[in-house]
């Protein structure tokens, strides 16, 4: 069954804009280091912020409270499997409100998916709940 979806849109030249303003004061607030790795790693840096910009507003909105309610930036992370797959994981406050919203007898996946195509990034977050073996 599905328990959230969630889709953001974030301009690739407006986090440019960001990062060049703030630098790592915005990096750091925003970004865990396996995601600082992947952006600072990719002929892109922009482009790679924005989509993960763009997955933790979408996985907020999946989670149904958006950035507020005690959630942070980096309880949201994004990581990709050796085949590329984007994966997103999460902790603190964004995993204790996917606990609450996962039926009983039922375990909770994440499914990301994130694409760009200059100035634009976007994501889409869907929370399934598949029942227990």
């Amino acid at each position: 069954m599905i328990l959230g979806i969630g889709t953001d849109l974030a301009n690739i030249d407006r986090i440019q804009g960001t990062l060049d303003r703030f630098g790592r004061r915005f990096v750091d607030r925003v970004f865990t280091e396996t995601e600082q790795r992947k952006a600072d790693n990719r002929a892109d840096t922009a482009g790679t912020y924005a989509k993960r910009w763009a997955a933790k507003e979408a996985c907020s909105k999946a989670l149904g409270t958006g950035l507020r309610m005690g959630i942070s930036w980096k309880d949201m992370a994004v990581s990709n499997l050796p085949t590329g797959q984007p994966v997103m994981k999460v902790t603190g406050w964004a995993a204790e409100r996917l606990r609450e919203m996962t039926p009983e007898g039922h375990e909770s996946i994440i499914h990301v998916t994130l694409t760009d195509d200059h100035p634009w990034a976007q994501a889409f977050v869907v929370i399934e709940a598949r029942p227990l073996p």
